[in-house]
């Protein structure tokens, strides 16, 4: 068996016993990555003579208690690694060099990681899907007609064909579990101020978090412990609020799997009164096969009665157009923007001071709401996607509202999970016909991490799935 067989889990346990080293499973993965991302797009940059350099000074310098010492990752194009090309996946920024690294990279630096580059991701991580135009498509590996999911699509393309052992990715309204979904992976969206290198307290509506895109629930679960305290729990949090909850570690959790939970089961969503949204038969069939695996280990199964929220679309879509507003391009480089960005950053600037604290008072009220609704449950359990994972090309580049309709019809379960600031985690559960992977997504309470990788482990151990790499790579 070779290295990039093994979970990460199994990698950290030869590295502590000292049966492979950083240098030799950095070089692995490099050569991997150099060979297939060719065919895939997964990285916007590989860093092969950084990487190895690194890996040695963890070798020397750093204590192999770290959390993730000596695992290979990579940085989402998203997060800024000093000395490294920092494009956004924006063809206005393509070349530039940032001088600093922001705090999610130095955390996994302090946790002991060696980072192979940058992993791809659409254009300031806006869309659900990552096809930007600096680079190349990004591909799933199970199928490379098809899109690998957004923004975090190139680490979960990167995760899935076995050219990464996990990746860190960052999740705005779906930017995590839409890629891990996509790709057949699990992917945790953590509470809002639960990583405090990626807390979403400092972003317009507390929207993007930090979180961890990996194969299999225990291996999300050490990268997440990782990034949450690179030295030791308890974790340091810059900020006076964090979720509360349990202080973890989570992957004793993840690995044991234990307890019984109450599961509500939610098929409605606040993008209903807005856009047309049906779930597809490879998506309702994904559910039901959940719902069949943990209702026969005996959870409580229950349905939750829909709560229409006709005005969620108009809150929603003004934040999602006034975060674009800021994006710090001048009139020369506008031009260089893609269409669907350049339609949100012009309605994002316009969008009145009026109009943008209403939306954001509105959406509050809603995450009080949404809470409220999911009291009675340890977790509440949706699709994961509605439809099937789209092709690339399937997005319309050019129509900024067919774009946007487009992708809530694809993901219209992700986006209000970041409005309520609660944990999400997004668990493969079985194939398509076509050999396309569908999965589901588990919301947990605020604070609910410990929960949700309980029952994510469960259900992944009663569903018998093994790791696995798709075979042609």
């Amino acid at each position: 068996m070779e290295l990039h067989e093994l979970t990460a889990l199994e990698l950290h346990r030869l590295l502590q016993r000292g049966e492979v080293s950083p240098v030799e499973l950095t070089g692995h993965y490099l050569d991997r990555s150099e060979r297939l991302d060719p065919e895939l797009g997964a990285f916007a940059t590989i860093t092969p003579e950084l990487a190895l350099e690194r890996a040695r000074f963890v070798t020397e310098h750093v204590p192999k208690a770290a959390p993730l010492w000596g695992m290979p990752l990579a940085d989402k194009d998203l997060h800024d690694r000093a000395g490294v090309t920092a494009a956004y996946g924006s063809r206005a920024f393509a070349g530039s060099v940032p001088e600093a690294s922001d705090d999610l990279v130095r955390a996994v630096d302090a946790a002991g990681a060696v980072s192979l580059g940058k992993t791809a991701t659409p254009e300031f991580g806006l869309p659900s899907y990552t096809e930007a135009l600096v680079g190349r498509p990004t591909r799933n590996p199970w199928d490379p007609t098809l899109g690998a999911g957004g923004s975090s699509g190139g680490a979960a393309s990167a995760v899935a064909a076995g050219m990464l052992p996990f990746a860190p990715g960052s999740d705005g309204g779906g930017s995590i579990r839409i890629p891990a979904a996509v790709c057949g992976l699990v992917g945790i969206k953590p509470s809002r101020g639960r990583v405090p290198a990626g807390s979403g307290l400092g972003g317009l509506a507390g929207l993007g978090v930090a979180g961890a895109i990996a194969r299999t629930v225990a291996d999300a679960a050490l990268l997440l412990d990782g990034m949450i305290a690179p030295t030791g729990y308890p974790a340091a949090h810059p900020y006076a609020v964090r979720a509360p909850g349990d202080d973890g570690p989570y992957l004793g959790a993840a690995i044991r799997g234990e307890g019984r939970f109450q599961v509500g089961v939610m098929t409605d969503s606040p993008w209903d009164d807005a856009y047309d949204i049906g779930i597809a038969p490879a998506a309702r069939s994904a559910l039901d096969r959940a719902i069949s695996v943990l209702d026969g280990a005996r959870h409580g199964i229950e349905e939750v009665a829909p709560a229409p929220e006709p005005g969620y679309p108009e809150a929603f879509r003004t934040i999602w157009q006034a975060g674009a507003a800021t994006i710090p391009v001048d009139d020369e480089r506008f031009a260089l923007l893609e269409p669907l960005t350049q339609w949100l950053l012009e309605r994002g600037r316009a969008i009145p001071a009026r109009q943008l604290a209403e939306a954001l008072s509105w959406l509050s009220e809603f995450e009080r709401r949404v809470i409220s609704r999911f009291a009675s449950y340890d977790a509440v359990l949706t699709p994961a996607l509605a439809l099937e994972p789209p092709a690339v090309g399937w997005y319309d580049a050019e129509d900024g509202e067919r774009n946007f309709a487009q992708q809530v019809q694809v993901t219209p379960f992700t986006s209000f999970v970041n409005v309520a600031g609660l944990p999400a985690i997004t668990i493969p559960v079985e194939f398509t016909e076509a050999g396309v992977p569908m999965g589901v997504q588990l919301i947990g309470r605020p604070g609910g991490e410990a929960t949700l990788f309980s029952l994510a482990a469960h259900l992944e151990r009663r569903l018998r799935r093994a790791p696995r790499h798709p075979l042609v790579w």
